[in-house]
């Protein structure tokens, strides 16, 4: 027989008068930690739904849903849901009929009654479970307060004091202050070669990813990243913050050298006297940041020739031509500007390869004029 559920006048369950002592407490804990209310309420309720079904003198498990716990600063009650049978077969579960009827005189075999719970006859277990169940909830929503807060930081530049150093070679920085401090993982592989570092120091990083994990939001920071470098230059320069500079791409070899091509979005602007600043103080700043990195700043061309010429800055170029077919071309440097063109161990060639995406085939005039 199918049992339907009708809304009937129950039997009030005692109340607790704790409602309002409670609720000053979430409030005090939502200003400290961040924690909603409404989050640390639905918990509280699941931590007394478990005390009562732990602790119950039958040992039934009853399942959740046939608990009501009502939690306002009015107080704290609960009811554990029945349903009216003629036959009694699970006393946890089930109310006959003839006592369902002391509730509530027109309930019927099929509905449901609330049966009032007397919730000062918890035992001490059941009282350690709810407390151990909402310190596990103020754990998780920490985690979560933190891990949301730090995912909206992904791919930004954060400032952090380095704590301490593993042995592995990595470094455990603490960003953030307050309630927002998380700690981030440098690791070795993503820390510019030659930097030291010693506890206490101030860094900049570079968010790489915030992940969840069981001790709370792991956050992965960068020092070799090529948009550490963007960021620095956003932060130092006001057009570029503006979008009066927009930075077209950036390639990097952290700790030697750097190339960024920037491009003006709108007339008048000196993409390039922006960004290295009055006396070269802007660039300077990063360059100090990333301790003594050289940085290239060129300008973005639409036309790849042009683009490929400037990254091959400093040196002096006399004619790139594409390759047909191919992303890829021949540039022609004089016979004296080869060694620059190239760069120490193939860096400079190297680099304005990865910023334009051209595989470039540099040679110098004498050996160009012999071929042809």
């Amino acid at each position: 027989m199918a049992r339907t559920t009708k809304a009937k006048k129950q039997a009030e369950a005692p109340q607790v008068n704790i409602g309002k002592e409670i609720f000053e407490s979430l409030r005090e804990l939502e200003k400290i930690k961040g924690i909603p209310v409404d989050y640390m309420v639905e918990r509280l309720k699941q931590a007394l739904t478990n005390a009562y079904r732990k602790d119950r003198e039958d040992h039934r498990d009853v399942p959740g849903e046939n608990v009501v716990v009502s939690l306002s600063e009015e107080g704290l009650s609960m009811h554990q849901i029945k349903t009216v049978v003629e036959e009694l077969e699970d006393v946890a579960l089930e109310i006959h009929i003839d006592t369902a009827k002391k509730y509530n005189p027109d309930l019927k075999v099929g509905d449901t009654v609330a049966i009032p719970i007397d919730i000062q006859k918890f035992g001490r277990i059941a009282a350690q479970t709810a407390k151990q169940v909402v310190i596990q909830g103020i754990r998780e929503a920490e985690r979560g307060v933190v891990y949301e807060s730090y995912s909206e930081k992904a791919q930004e530049l954060l400032t952090g004091t380095v704590l301490r150093l593993d042995p592995s070679g990595d470094v455990f920085v603490r960003i953030g202050q307050g309630n927002d401090a998380s700690d981030a993982v440098l690791r070795a592989s993503e820390q510019i070669p030659g930097e030291e570092y010693e506890p206490g120091d101030l860094i900049r990083v570079y968010v790489l990813e915030v992940r969840r994990a069981n001790r709370g939001p792991l956050v992965q920071v960068s020092r070799t990243h090529p948009n550490l470098v963007r960021r620095l230059f956003e932060l130092e320069t006001p057009e570029i913050a503006d979008g009066q500079v927009e930075v077209r791409n950036i390639a990097r070899e952290a700790g030697s050298r750097s190339k960024m091509a920037v491009r003006a979005t709108m007339e008048g602007i000196d993409p390039v006297g922006a960004c290295v600043g009055p006396r070269g103080g802007r660039v300077g700043a990063v360059v100090d940041e990333l301790c003594g990195e050289k940085i290239d700043i060129v300008v973005w061309s639409e036309d790849p020739c042009e683009y490929v010429k400037a990254a091959l800055s400093p040196a002096d170029v006399v004619s790139v031509t594409l390759v047909p077919g191919q992303k890829a071309c021949r540039v022609i440097v004089p016979d004296d500007q080869l060694s620059l063109a190239i760069g120490k161990e193939g860096q400079n060639a190297r680099l304005a390869a990865r910023l334009t995406g051209y595989k470039i085939d540099i040679k110098p005039v004498s050996q160009a004029e012999v071929e042809e």
